[in-house]
């Protein structure tokens, strides 16, 4: 049995493993080519923190710092499916269980917001 996403080394751990998926799918990896992944990561650790362990202090408007990524379907569903696909490998339990279903719900209102229509994924 795997064992749940319980720390921020766990978190830290399972995004650098997530975005070395990104990196090297010919869809998203040009998305975040120019991405400074050691700067950027104590952001992702710090805001799965707050959704998942409850961490204070999280304030960044998540949407905003992704809007000029020119997002379309095809990046959502394949980003999803790296998410979803490491969460899988790397864990199980509540904690994981509720990763995949917020980044789900995420990845709908960024599209929404993006595109003005629903997609679902």
């Amino acid at each position: 049995m795997k064992k749940d996403i319980s720390t921020e080394a766990d978190i830290e751990l399972w995004m650098n493993t997530f975005y070395e998926k990104l990196l090297k799918d010919e869809i998203t990896a040009p998305v975040f080519a120019n991405l400074d992944l050691p700067a950027h990561m104590p952001k992702l650790v710090h805001f799965w923190a707050f959704v998942l362990l409850d961490k204070e202090g999280y304030k960044t408007n998540v949407f905003e710092k992704h809007i000029h990524l020119n997002l379309q379907k095809i990046h959502f569903d394949t980003w999803l499916k790296h998410f979803i696909a490491t969460t899988d490998e790397m864990f199980e339990g509540e904690k994981a269980e509720t990763a995949k279903q917020r980044v789900t719900m995420l990845a709908i209102t960024f599209y929404h917001k993006l595109h003005g229509v629903y997609e679902s994924f």
